[in-house]
């Protein structure tokens, strides 16, 4: 279907109310012709995780939704975080201004984070012509903040086909520097209450058929709902806003380029300050109330999402957290899926906030240790020991 305006497309979207609704890919809506999409991973996070650089890794994949979504001046178009990459739905006037904001956000990682992203603008038309598909709706999180979902395998096939080297978009220039306005990371790590918090990737097995599949991610999100704010890491009342200067020195780099971060490191020290007074005082200035902006952070976050299988980072109790792994364990021995699994004590949360005064911020949710990266490394030496059990590759996988 053809849609010369990208917002009728956008507009058209489905909004799921229920968050188990989302693997029912009868309610998503095809991407338009002529689209493509725009994604990015760190290379080797594993390392980097290892290194102690996963917060580093996480503002490395929000900033590829910031650079891409500030680039086309618009952010309304469906993106997915996925801890250590991202993806963007590009329209068919915006395939230059994306390609130029990943070839500098590229750059930027490169040079001011110290990790190497790959990145590639991949048409939906090679998605389709390879028997895939780029099919999207919206899950409602509150009433100011919808995410992205995506079904169809398309994000998959065109994340795997960028890892090959096919749809890559060059670095830019040495010093090429993107848009990456509203880019924050000021947030502590949030310790679990429940149990542990726990990161989890389910996709479609070798046996998987839709209902089936359909049938298991509704299981596995009744388990989760069962918790309090059915899982999501972040406390009722928001975060609690601390000073500290864990996160200060990434957001300085995003926003000023070298020789000119001083005076943003103090505008963000006074900033967490300023947050931090107003938050224990619970004072409104200019319309901004630091205990209001906390509640709203806990609404506007996607601790959950489906793109092409289910990812969730939940606080959950340890009875629940076995109830998940036997009923995935019996699921992947029937063939209806495979998955990675991650523990640690605590999530982490980096931002875009184009605004304090504007209620449509958002902010993604990961472990603190690993998160989807390290689930993801897990689910992949599960497939690498199914395929070739005899070659000890379960091994090497794990190591990557």
């Amino acid at each position: 279907m053809q849609f010369p305006d990208p917002t009728a497309f956008l507009y058209s979207l489905p909004v799921f109310a229920e968050f188990a609704d989302v693997a029912d890919t009868t309610r998503y809506r095809p991407m338009p012709e002529g689209w493509a999409l725009a994604v990015a991973d760190v290379v080797s996070s594993g390392r980097a995780i290892a290194e102690g650089k996963y917060k580093l890794v996480n503002m490395g994949g929000a900033a590829v939704i910031t650079a891409v979504l500030n680039a086309m001046g618009q952010r309304d178009y469906p993106f997915v975080f996925g801890g250590d990459g991202a993806a963007i739905a590009v329209p068919p006037g915006q395939l230059d201004a994306a390609r130029q904001a990943l070839a500098a956000v590229a750059r930027w990682i490169a040079e001011d984070l110290g990790l190497e992203m790959r990145t590639a603008l991949c048409p939906v038309a090679d998605i389709r012509a390879a028997g895939r598909d780029v099919q999207v709706a919206r899950m409602r999180a509150s009433e100011d903040m919808t995410f992205a979902m995506f079904a169809g395998g398309g994000l998959a096939w065109a994340e795997a086909e960028m890892k090959q080297g096919r749809f890559a978009v060059p670095m830019a220039p040495p010093g090429t520097r993107p848009d990456l306005s509203g880019l924050s990371c000021r947030w502590n790590p949030v310790q679990a209450v429940n149990g542990k918090v726990v990161s989890v990737i389910v996709v479609p097995g070798p046996k998987a058929d839709d209902p089936a599949f359909r049938a298991l991610v509704a299981e596995v999100v009744a388990i989760a709902n069962t918790a309090a704010r059915t899982g999501n890491p972040l406390p009722e009342a928001g975060p609690r806003p601390v000073f500290h200067l864990g996160g200060m020195d990434a957001e300085a780099k995003a926003q000023s380029p070298p020789g000119k971060r001083f005076k943003t490191r103090l505008g963000v020290i006074i900033a967490v300050i300023l947050t931090v007074i107003l938050h224990r005082t619970n004072l409104t200035i200019g319309g901004f109330n630091a205990r209001d902006y906390s509640r709203a952070v806990m609404r506007n976050s996607d601790f959950r999402k489906f793109d092409d299988g289910l990812k969730m980072t939940i606080d959950v109790t340890a009875a629940d957290l076995a109830r998940i792994e036997a009923l995935l364990d019996r699921a992947t021995q029937a063939g209806i899926c495979r998955f990675g699994l991650h523990q640690q004590a605590s999530a982490l949360i980096t931002c875009i906030v184009p605004s304090l005064q504007q209620r449509d911020h958002m902010h993604f949710v990961d472990g603190a240790d690993g998160g989807y990266a390290q689930a993801a490394l897990v689910l992949k030496a599960k497939v690498a020991a199914e395929t070739q059990p005899a070659t000890g590759l379960q091994g090497r996988a794990a190591s990557v």
